[in-house]
This record gives structure tokens, C-alpha cells and sequence, in this order.
């Protein structure tokens, strides 16, 4: 049994095998200037900070061989997966779909889709193209967790209160536990991730728990399953 000290209470599971490192939406248009969080007006920089917590967290889980899944919210060429009304919001000048300044906003394939640089997916990890906020909402990957026998998911990315929560509560009614690692997620507005992460742990964990990356590293060093953790 593997113990990770967090919030509520510690967080267990069997075996590393079975879980899973979740980054959400790590994409170009939300973390650099220029990008589609600029054009809302969000000061992307906050985001920074994040970078090289999920940069050891992947390094890790690709280190033992370990499931890592990618996600990136983008729509179809012809936005045929984009409600109007999400294409709609805000009244923007530049919104879904229109030329900005690294390519078609929030469309698949275009620069501004792909992951940054320092977390580009490997080849054969799992990349999950997503055309809402949560991860599970018309993609597979439910089916692809449970294929590989995944039953605890640990979260990194951003935002904390959109795409990261939005996918915690879809996970969680799934009835995957699910931990979000505190330091490897961010939001535009920091009054938003704290008021999140609380949401998140409180009523005993109602949708998971909260740790920070220091605690999650120690829980992982006392593994005894050699097998899990191959070197």
C-alpha cells in the first residue's frame, strides 16, 4: 500500500500501475503571450511556475513506465464539435476558430493547439484532443483508463477552476480517485484555484484530494513494487 500524505486525509492506492498522470490543457494558446489567454486578457505569466512542477512529475512517470495522459481542448477544422454558443461567448473580436496570431484559435493541429515545448508528449503517450472543458465529454477516455486497468488519476494543469475541476468531477463520478497535485496546477485568478481546491477536499474529499508535489514524491519513495517501478 502506497500512502501520500495529503487533504482530506492520505491518499492510497496498490499499485503505481495503476494510476494514472493526467496534465490538462498545457497548450501554447494558454500559457504563452500571444496566445488565446492573452487575448482575454489574462497575464500568462502566472501560469509559469507550474512548468518545471509538471516537467518532474512527467519525467517521473516516464522514468517507471508509468501511464501518462495528455489533454488539449481543440475543435475540428470545420468547429463542427464547437457549440455555437461556446463559439459566441464573450463577444470577442478574436474567438474560436479566427486567425490570431499563432494560427486558428483553439483548433486542432495549429500552433497555438500543441503542448509546450518542455511537456511535448513523447511518441506512444496517450494525447486526448477534447472539444469541451472536461476530458471524459465525447473522447474515449474512459474507455482507454479502463483498458489499462487505471483506477487513481493525479492531476496537473490548468486551469484549476475550468478544465482541471471540470474533469475531476467527471472522473470522480466515473469512481476514479483522483489527487490534484496543489503546485502543478494553476489558475489566471488565484482566489479561483484556492476557492477550487477547497471545493475539491471538503465533506471528507467530495471530489478528491489535494497535495503538493513534495508530498507526493515522498509517498512514491517508500514503493516497494519493483515491478511497478522498474529502474
Amino acid at each position: 500500500m502506497i500512502c501520500i500524505f495529503a487533504r482530506p486525509y492520505d491518499y492510497t492506492f496498490l499499485s503505481p500501475q495503476h494510476t494514472a498522470l493526467v496534465i490538462i490543457d498545457m497548450q501554447r494558446d494558454f500559457l504563452e503571450p500571444g496566445g488565446f489567454a492573452t487575448l482575454l486578457g489574462n497575464s500568462v505569466e502566472i501560469l509559469n511556475p507550474i512548468v518545471p512542477v509538471i516537467q518532474r512529475l512527467l519525467l517521473y512517470y516516464r522514468h517507471h513506465g508509468l501511464t501518462v495522459i495528455h489533454t488539449q481542448e481543440g475543435h475540428k477544422t470545420d468547429l463542427s464539435d464547437c457549440p455555437l454558443s461556446k463559439r459566441l461567448r464573450g463577444g470577442l473580436t478574436l474567438g474560436i476558430g479566427d486567425q490570431g496570431p499563432m494560427g486558428r484559435i483553439l483548433v486542432l493541429g495549429e500552433a497555438g493547439n500543441a503542448i509546450i515545448e518542455p511537456l511535448t508528449p513523447l511518441p506512444g503517450e496517450i494525447v486526448i484532443s477534447k472539444p469541451g472543458k472536461g476530458a471524459f465529454y465525447h473522447t474515449l477516455l474512459h474507455e482507454t483508463l479502463q483498458q489499462r486497468g487505471i483506477t487513481h488519476l493525479i492531476f496537473a494543469g490548468v486551469t484549476t477552476e475550468v478544465c482541471v475541476a471540470s474533469t475531476i468531477r467527471e472522473a470522480n463520478d466515473r469512481g476514479y480517485e483522483c489527487l490534484l497535485i496543489e503546485d502543478a496546477t494553476e489558475s489566471y485568478f488565484p482566489s479561483f484555484k484556492h476557492a477550487t481546491v477547497e471545493m475539491i477536499v471538503a465533506q471528507g474529499g467530495i471530489f478528491g484530494w489535494a497535495t503538493r508535489s513534495e508530498c507526493f514524491f515522498a509517498g512514491m519513495s517508500n514503493c516497494s513494487d519493483s515491478h511497478a517501478l522498474h529502474l
